[in-house]
């Protein structure tokens, strides 16, 4: 008598045994890869060559954002001080302390300090820090509360979704510009943003473009 099934599907299970494992490995790969932080970034948190305290300079001291990155609102991007600007004030406060030892190289060799960049958007993205700062729009809205990180980590998305929804609701995103760089400011009580963010919006002549080549240039 004849087989019904030819030879070959007696090695079946054994093909699906090994495509099923292959399978489950590239999905695990996957995964591990796609679904981490340093993918998807939010969560990023990489180790930095000095334990800069944000929550001890911008939130304790109350340092404006500005100090340190002093062409965020004249630039498209917001420039990392240099050791010289951490240098006008630890040339007296911790002035001998050994973790600062990589600022006093820095500066007594005119070396730039290896940091490590946190926040980054893909290289086909246009992103311009002076015309949002300068639109009302805060730190907090895209660096979340920086002023309560003992070390900074990537908290939002930063995703075409992420900025679309605030150049579809830029009322809903802005708030006075004297209170951008205030990263504790809430609105008051009585602070209505289809009323004060539309006034703000057409006050501050925002035009947030939902066009293509607003972002990709």
């Amino acid at each position: 008598m004849s087989n019904i099934f030819p030879k070959w599907t007696n090695r079946l299970p054994l093909i699906l045994l090994v495509g099923g494992l292959v399978a489950g490995a590239c999905v695990v790969a996957g995964v591990t890869y796609y679904f981490t932080p340093k993918y998807t970034r939010v969560g990023y948190e990489p180790i930095q060559p000095v334990a800069f305290s944000h929550e001890i300079h911008s939130g304790q001291m109350g340092i404006d954002c500005r100090y340190c990155h002093n062409d965020v609102d004249k630039s498209w991007f917001s420039n990392i001080p240099s050791a010289e600007t951490c240098m006008k004030c630890h040339t007296q406060v911790l002035a001998d302390d050994p973790r600062l030892a990589p600022i006093r190289e820095s500066f007594e060799k005119n070396k730039p300090i290896p940091w490590v960049q946190v926040h980054k958007v893909p290289d086909y993205v246009y992103f311009n820090h002076a015309v949002h700062v300068n639109r009302g729009v805060s730190c907090v809205s895209c660096h979340g509360k920086v002023n309560e990180m003992k070390v900074v980590q990537h908290s939002k998305p930063l995703s075409m979704a992420f900025c679309l929804d605030c150049h579809r609701n830029p009322h809903e995103s802005v708030r006075p510009h004297d209170e951008v760089y205030n990263l504790d400011w809430e609105p008051p009580a009585d602070w209505s943003f289809d009323r004060e963010g539309v006034e703000l919006v057409n006050k501050m002549n925002v035009r947030s473009s939902q066009n293509c080549s607003a972002c990709h240039r």
